[in-house]
């Protein structure tokens, strides 16, 4: 009777703790590189909030906080990192100057595109390889959108050859503004909000920013007519980062609802970047009729290309995580590459898509 007892009382604590345990709230805090007001990106992190709190019934709740709030929209890793926030919203090639490692996971240019560089990232070891290099700094990577093939930029003047970007004070980040650089151009890190005032008030002569659904609400085509094709970014992925004691805290089934919601975000945010750069070039000529649509000259181009190879030979002979990560991405991107012109760009040339 004594052991029955013991057995109940046991028993009858374990359910109270496990019954406690289910119904937990745990509170997240999100800082996020991005304003609410920015074309998609700004909405992204409240689409999340939403969706992991309808999931789990309340039980995991979010807080964002915008550059408004927290004021450093370029040290998101740091604050994750250091448990001032459990999350972070931002873009890994924002933190080259930390580990050039970190802009592999965005994007580089000439690189791999929305397909290929996702396909890398969930089959091709990509996924083990972020788990290897942001578990020694305290985060664990998920993505939350790829804005897929970015445009060149807006540019108050053509560029006609590599001497015309000599001396051109262009606002681009990551890897593509170091690129940039190297052909002498004046590269300026202004703040987002900050951008058209700069091209009007001519502190900067470009400036890159995405595509036509990120760019066009920003007023870019009223001072710089000239908008040219990309090269710089063609997969570029923003990310959100866990601080990896947080996330191993959360139960198994918030960490599975937290993933899922983060896919499902990613996947409407890209389609919604699709849809409305289809809408906007879609009614460009008739709508913005001073813009003049450009693609580089062959020898910029070249150039460029160039210059790209060079920098990641640089940083993979003193880097040697960005070279593991390098090599793998080249070695993957030499399969899918072959299969990318045989299937999507095949069919787009022999069909005459227009």
């Amino acid at each position: 009777m004594k052991k029955l007892l013991v057995f109940l009382t046991v028993l009858a604590t374990f359910s109270v703790s496990l019954f406690a345990d289910e119904n937990k709230v745990y509170r997240l805090k999100l800082a996020s590189s991005y304003e609410s007001t920015m074309p998609i990106l700004g909405s992204l992190s409240d689409e999340l909030k939403k969706l992991v709190e309808t999931m789990s019934n309340g039980r995991l709740q979010i807080r964002v906080d915008t550059p408004t709030k927290h004021k450093a929209p370029f040290a998101i890793y740091d604050m994750v990192k250091n448990g001032q926030y459990d999350l972070g919203y931002t873009a890994s090639y924002y933190y080259k100057g930390k580990d050039s490692t970190n802009m592999l996971f965005t994007t580089t240019p000439f690189g791999m595109t929305t397909d290929e560089q996702r396909a890398w990232w969930h089959f091709g070891g990509g996924k083990e390889l972020s788990e290897k290099f942001y578990s020694k700094q305290n985060l664990k990577e998920f993505h939350i959108l790829n804005s897929g093939m970015q445009m060149g930029g807006w540019f108050r003047k053509e560029i006609n050859s590599v001497e015309d970007l000599k001396g051109l004070k262009i606002r681009i980040p990551g890897f593509g503004g170091e690129v940039m650089s190297r052909l002498g151009a004046a590269i300026n890190t202004i703040p987002i909000g900050e951008l058209y005032m700069s091209l009007e008030m001519g502190t900067i002569d470009a400036v890159e920013w995405v595509s036509p659904s990120f760019d066009m609400s920003l007023g870019f085509s009223k001072i710089a007519n000239y908008y040219y094709t990309g090269w710089q970014e063609p997969a570029s992925e923003n990310q959100v980062v866990v601080n990896l004691d947080v996330w191993n805290k959360l139960p198994k089934d918030l960490q599975a609802i937290l993933q899922a919601a983060l896919a499902e975000v990613s996947s409407r945010g890209q389609d919604k970047v699709f849809y409305e750069n289809a809408v906007i070039w879609d009614e460009m000529k008739e709508k913005y009729p001073n813009v003049q649509v450009k693609s580089f000259p062959p020898e910029v181009m070249a150039a460029l290309k160039k210059a790209t190879n060079e920098i990641l030979e640089e940083e993979a002979a003193k880097n040697p995580m960005f070279k593991e990560v390098l090599e793998s991405q080249r070695a993957f991107l030499k399969k899918a590459r072959a299969w990318t012109m045989i299937s999507d760009f095949a069919y787009l040339e022999n069909t005459n898509i227009k």
